[in-house]
């Protein structure tokens, strides 16, 4: 079997969840809420808004702020939502029709009819477009196809542009029926697609003497931007049964999920020369390293799980409920290694064979015994149980004798946690509360140190642990200070500990989830409402993590640091304006023996927005924002850059009647977005694999966004 090379998916995206959330926020829709699902079926009302919208500049100047939003491609978008509501008071049959961003990549629709307490039905369907926020500049022919041919350029930015997306788009379809009073069947099925290529590759340090790809400059390596082919299906079915009585509450039910992957490897070719690092040295790969660059890479296998649960709660009486639940999960792996397009493994084994059976239980019990006193407990077990046979999949060959070694680890663990709290109204509006947490883990045993997997667990980490527990102490003093200002304070104290370790490599880095850790932190917030127009919020955490275990390597410490402010202040009957101001600082204590680095991300954000009527007519908004979020290497060896990301939004709408059922919208947004990470260039040289590919964005970008919709009202 050609050496399954797990992919090296883009690691350095490190602002990924942050720019998701903020393009979410960005999403152009209502500044203000609507009225909720229960008022638009009290007054059956329906709307329809039509419009258009756009955004300034070329797909590259704008790649942030429509990433996920559907106006990337077009100078101009159609706008259209739709909510239908109506009733048949003859039959007092519901139907519901809801579409949102219709003219938009991004779209969702769902239709309902409902029966008040008798039936329900639902179809559903959704669909969103990420497009990637930077630019390739390759060679390559077919990117992103599982068949790619690499060809270098002589010089980087003499290739063609690539930006790659990923498409979903889901259909769901459901019901219920209430089969008596007091049962109730649900079920849904989802189907999913996923298509397009995300960032991806593979490389190579041959220096490293397991993998000697040659001699002189080819003994550097080659490092090869591959994007992944995407074409996944998944099916989710749920269906469960409803029981309610007077004390008791019992759902039962089926839950599944089949994931299916039309692309099994991607098997890259290389046509013509490398380059040196350097970008202007041609190279000859040798055979041991071409082979390696062009091995096929095993893309996600197919692969089911199936849960079947209970769960439920009872009223032992009106001051004491429980709640429990059990869940049986059978997951399991077995795509063909033939019809994934690899092949040579190991004798007689045709798939992983991966099963993988857990066992949950889960119990909780909340209780008032007395006016003042309220107590919860609550326990968790949870026994996974890996079966997945282990068998020798890597053959490695060097400068030493042929050598094999197997994954020989086993993922099976038990865990419980339990939970303990009590809250108790004191004298003078004082009301305290007192907490344990306790949590254990037990893993498989970890290899010894003469298995044939020892060697190979050595490179991957410093050493593994069997088991680790885990004590934590809470408590919380909260108090009403007076009719405008109530506050409380918190503290945390926790301490994890373990049995002795299986130590592989005395200069590796442990697992910092069984390293022992000692974890201290503080919380106060604040209430307060000086006068009847204005109310603020305050609020402010500071915690510390400390581990320590056999090597001195790997993490050593974190800290994170957190203050809030929210206000609202209402300016008069039809004006209000809300803020907020946050700043959030984390850090990480990182030693490699005589390398110290501390990693720090440090995130400030500011906001301003005003809402009111100008008249009875016209009402009009706007939020003024800003977010600056800085990541900062702090290396002793290295003097590495800080990666910032800075956005500064304006938003404004206007919605005015123009009649009783007819209202026109226009909303407009300015984004200022400033994006500097050195890790995919520094000072205007962007990254350069071997074959000259390189991957680039804007660093900054303005874009304007104006929509206008026109909003008809009927009932």
């Amino acid at each position: 079997m050609g050496r399954m090379i797990m992919k090296t998916r883009k690691q350095k995206l490190v602002f990924r969840k942050k720019i998701l959330a903020i393009s979410v926020l960005l999403a152009i829709g209502s500044a203000y809420a609507e009225d909720d699902d229960v008022t638009k079926l009290t007054k059956n009302e329906s709307s329809v808004s039509v419009g258009a919208g756009g955004v300034s500049g070329d797909s590259k100047s704008k790649s942030i702020f429509t990433q996920y939003n559907g106006l990337r491609n077009n100078d101009a978008n159609l706008l259209l939502d739709i909510d239908v509501t109506r009733l048949n008071d003859a039959t007092g049959l519901w139907t519901k029709i809801e579409g949102r961003n219709l003219g938009l990549d991004d779209r969702d629709l769902n239709f309902s009819q409902t029966k008040q307490g008798d039936w329900k039905y639902f179809l559903e369907y959704n669909e969103i477009t990420h497009h990637d926020i930077r630019t390739i500049n390759t060679g390559m022919q077919g990117a992103g196809s599982t068949a790619p041919i690499i060809k270098s350029l002589t010089a980087p930015g003499l290739g063609a542009d690539l930006n790659l997306q990923l498409r979903r788009e889901a259909a769901t379809v459901g019901g219920e029926k209430w089969i008596s009073p007091n049962l109730l069947f649900e079920v849904s099925f989802k189907d999913e697609d996923k298509k397009g290529a995300r960032l991806s590759g593979v490389g190579i340090t041959c220096g490293f003497t397991r993998y000697p790809c040659g001699n002189g400059v080819n003994a550097s390596g080659a490092a090869l931007l591959l994007p992944e082919p995407v074409d996944y299906n998944t099916k989710q079915i749920d269906a469960k049964l409803n029981y309610s009585g007077d004390k008791f509450l019992l759902s039962g039910g089926y839950y599944g999920s089949y994931f299916t992957n039309s692309n099994g490897s991607m098997t890259p070719a290389l046509s013509g020369g490398l380059y040196a690092p350097n970008g202007t040295t041609a190279l000859a790969p040798t055979a041991n390293l071409t082979n390696y660059l062009t091995a096929p890479i095993a893309l996600s296998p197919n692969n089911q799980a199936q849960q079947f649960y209970v769960s439920g709660n009872y009223a032992f009486t009106p001051t004491t409920h429980s709640n429990f639940k059990y869940a049986y999960t059978h997951a399991t792996q077995n795509d063909s290694f033939g019809s994934m397009g690899l092949s040579g493994g190991p004798a007689g084994i045709g798939d992983l064979g991966g099963v993988m059976n857990t066992n949950l239980l889960q119990f909780g019990l909340t209780s008032r015994p007395t006016a003042k006193l309220n107590v919860v407990a609550n326990l968790r077990y949870e026994d996974k149980n890996d079966s997945t046979p282990q068998s020798a999949y890597n053959v490695l060959s060097g400068s030493s004798p042929l050598q094999q070694y197997s994954n020989g680890y086993s993922n099976s663990s038990t865990k419980i946690n339990g939970k303990l709290e009590a809250a108790y109204q004191l004298p003078n509006h004082y009301r305290a509360t007192v907490g344990i947490d306790y949590a254990t883990v037990q893993r498989a045993a970890p290899p010894s140190l003469t298995s044939p997997a020892a060697t190979d667990m050595g490179l991957a980490v410093g050493g593994l642990r069997e088991n680790t527990r885990e004590a934590s102490y809470r408590a919380e003093l909260r108090k009403v200070l007076s009719d405008t200002l109530n506050g409380a304070v918190g503290v945390v104290h926790s301490q994890r500990t373990g049995d002795s370790w299986t130590l592989y490599n005395a200069t590796g880095t442990l697992p910092s989830s069984m390293l022992d850790r000692n974890r201290n932190k503080v919380k106060l917030s604040a209430e307060w409402v000086p006068i009847s127009k204005l109310s603020l919020q305050f609020n402010f955490e500071d915690g510390k993590d400390t581990y320590t275990g056999p090597a001195q390597v790997g993490l050593s410490d974190t800290k994170m640091y957190l203050a809030a402010i929210d206000a609202t202040y209402v300016l008069s009957e039809n004006w209000k304006l809300t803020g907020y101001l946050n700043q959030s600082d984390q850090t990480q204590d990182i030693s490699h023996f005589s390398i110290q680095s501390q990693l720090e991300d440090v995130n400030t954000s500011v906001s301003l927005g005003v809402v009111g009527k100008q008249s009875s007519r016209l009402d009009v908004g706007g939020n003024l924002s800003y977010m600056n979020d800085s990541n900062r290497y702090n290396v002793s060896s290295a003097g590495l850059p800080d990666v910032t990301y800075r956005v500064t939004t304006l938003k404004l709408f206007g919605k005015y009647a123009l009649q009783n059922n007819g209202d026109v919208r226009v909303d407009f947004v300015h984004q200022n977005a400033s994006f500097n990470e050195w890790t995919w260039g520094n000072n205007g040289t962007p990254f350069t694999y071997s074959d000259n590919t390189t991957v680039t964005m804007q660093p900054n970008q303005n874009v304007n966004y104006l929509g206008a919709s026109y909003i008809y009202k009927f009932r």
